[in-house]
């Protein structure tokens, strides 16, 4: 490995001859300068040597890869780094159980509304759209929704 065309990225990035026992050489290969590069420009050839001397043999890939996500997310968004990819999820998996949550006290309503026999459901007398409303929509609602479909869009212009 010390010829110079055998040099990892790091090596070449940082100029220097690369030894046979380069730590790294199995992580930051020559083919992909700009892996070594996002890395350097944010930790440091320094650093990252010391985090993967200190690492077992069996981590070291994981952790290479994981300093290069992290310095190519924090490259990106400079500000909150791969914090601002984990609040992303953490808001959609938010979303997605609190969406789920509705669809189920939906489904556990319009199912005791089935097991009700009809003439012990509540009849409203003279208001025909109660009974097309959905569990938590006030007629309120409902009357906005009714309304709008026949509202002129260039009345309010």
């Amino acid at each position: 490995m010390s010829t110079v065309s055998s040099r990892c990225a790091a090596c070449k990035y940082l100029r220097r001859r690369c030894p046979p026992d380069c730590i790294f050489s199995p992580y930051f290969p020559s083919n992909d300068p700009q892996r070594f590069a996002c890395v350097h420009r944010i930790y440091g050839a320094s650093n990252v040597g010391k985090m993967i001397q200190q690492t077992s043999m069996q981590m070291r890939a994981q952790v290479a890869d994981s300093l290069y996500f992290e310095s190519r997310c924090r490259i990106q968004d400079p500000v909150y780094g791969c914090v601002g990819i984990i609040s992303l999820l953490n808001l959609q998996i938010h979303n997605a159980e609190s969406e789920l949550a509705k669809v189920k006290a939906q489904i556990a309503f319009l199912n005791s509304d089935a097991n009700r026999e009809p003439s012990s459901r509540p009849q409203l007398e003279g208001d025909s759209n109660v009974n097309n409303l959905w569990p938590g929509q006030s007629s309120v609602e409902q009357h906005w929704i009714d309304s709008s479909a026949t509202r002129d869009p260039s009345a309010f212009v």
